[in-house]
């Protein structure tokens, strides 16, 4: 039958099932007790969780991680005005936004600014990649995890998870998956591996392929269907129906939303050539999750660590960036899915204003690069400003919890939501920031 595939018993019906949790090879439909972890029963267990918790909102999140620390100059602040040494080494490119320009290696990006938001005014403390990657993912600063401690605290993603249940109720997708590992930011912390991200890359993804022919499983399906017909024995004609509804929720599950959601090649092939290969197979694969009731997919793309020859850098990276983020954005435009999925840009920190003797930028958390696009924000606009050497903030600085505070109120999350430290004892998990007020 559907099993749960994992290491470890499912314990908490109400969402803290493992990561693992489809081994499709020998399923089998019939209604059976949480203990034996059928998936119809879990299915079951959900829905009758969902309907026992308060109502959540139908959002998500893409987080699209420039690991390394892109540069916030070359990026989405280029500052010609700034001298020579300072400003944009790639230039600039004029977006459809009266006035503003964003780095010269992005015009693909520029032409759909009108649809999105640049924060020029992001800022923490925490320049180590480690370090930053915790602060900007977590809300929170750690300065051990430089030097080989642990993250202290939950990422996003998996504060989502805890709060609506690790997958979704109906079509059982996970609620926050990633695509590339992004360490000391992306894990669960103490809430646990339970509500840790599902891995797009791992073998729990390959479970999810039919390992026989789906005629086979239709037969299959029709022959558990006639002995539970005949075998069971059922108070109402209302409890049968019941159960039915649970095993072709179980069935759809192998052949609909959840796990076709990963396979692009159910778009068209003008969609795929606009968003193109690679990261745009992530960001394309990200868009139908979110569609499939993912509420949060962190998608990692490194090699923005440019501490050498920086223009030479951002011209070999830049493409792929510039045609999946304009692609995705015009795409939840055209869906209408702008009011349901944020896209979240960001690095670990930005880079040193003043371009160092190797014609690059080295690491620098006093400005970093941040820029948003949908979540039924305001869009259209450049928030903050950056200082006239673009080193620091010229107005009141954003911080990491203001992102997080913005993030809990795209996805509906309680901004005094708490949950039990390894001490035992309730922690907050926002503690001081406020949504971004130019945007909510």
């Amino acid at each position: 039958m559907l099993e749960l595939f994992s290491s470890r018993r499912y314990r908490d019906c109400a969402g803290s099932n493992r990561r693992d949790f489809l081994k499709a090879g020998t399923l089998g439909l019939g209604t059976m007790g949480l203990g034996a972890l059928s998936l119809p029963g879990l299915l079951q267990a959900r829905a009758e969780a969902a309907a026992s918790n308060r109502a959540v909102k139908d959002t998500s999140v893409v987080w699209l991680w420039l690991g390394g620390g892109a540069t916030h100059v070359e990026t989405f602040d280029p500052k010609m005005s700034a001298p020579e040494e300072y400003r944009s080494a790639t230039g600039e490119v004029a977006t459809n936004l009266t006035g503003v320009t964003i780095g010269g290696t992005l015009p693909k990006i520029a032409s759909v600014a009108d649809k999105m938001a640049f924060v020029r005014s992001f800022a923490h403390t925490n320049s180590g990649h480690a370090g930053g990657t915790h602060y900007v993912m977590t809300g929170y600063d750690n300065r051990k995890v430089d030097n080989g401690g642990v993250p202290d605290r939950p990422g996003y993603g998996s504060i989502l998870s805890r709060v609506r249940g690790s997958n979704h109720p109906v079509t059982g997708m996970p609620a926050y998956v990633r695509m590339g590992q992004i360490r000391q930011g992306d894990g669960p912390a103490f809430l646990g591996p339970a509500y840790g991200p599902f891995d797009q890359e791992g073998q729990a993804r390959k479970n999810m392929n039919l390992s026989v022919p789906e005629e086979r499983m239709a037969d299959r399906r029709n022959l558990l269907t006639t002995l539970d017909s005949a075998n069971r024995k059922v108070s109402t004609s209302q409890d049968m129906a019941g159960k039915t509804k649970f095993e072709q929720q179980a069935f759809d599950l192998m052949f609909g939303a959840a796990s076709q959601a990963f396979d692009i090649s159910k778009e068209s092939s003008k969609t795929r050539e606009k968003y193109g290969s690679d990261l745009g197979k992530q960001m394309l694969t990200a868009r139908r999750l979110c569609e499939a009731g993912c509420g949060f997919v962190t998608i990692a793309y490194g090699g923005w660590d440019m501490h050498g020859n920086i223009e030479r850098s951002m011209k070999q990276r830049s493409p792929q960036l510039d045609q999946a983020v304009s692609a995705f954005v015009e795409d939840i435009y055209q869906r209408g899915l702008n009011e349901k999925i944020l896209l979240v840009i960001s690095g670990e920190f930005g880079r040193t204003p003043r371009i160092n003797k190797n014609a690059g930028r080295d690491h620098w958390a006093p400005l970093s690069t941040l820029a948003l696009a949908g979540g039924g924000l305001k869009m259209g606009q450049v928030v903050g400003e950056s200082a006239p050497k673009v080193d620091v903030p010229g107005t009141a600085p954003i911080r990491p919890q203001d992102l997080m505070a913005t993030i809990f109120h795209v996805l509906g999350i309680d901004p005094q939501v708490q949950f039990m430290n390894p001490a035992g004892r309730p922690v907050y998990m926002l503690d001081k920031g406020k949504p971004i007020a130019e945007l909510v």
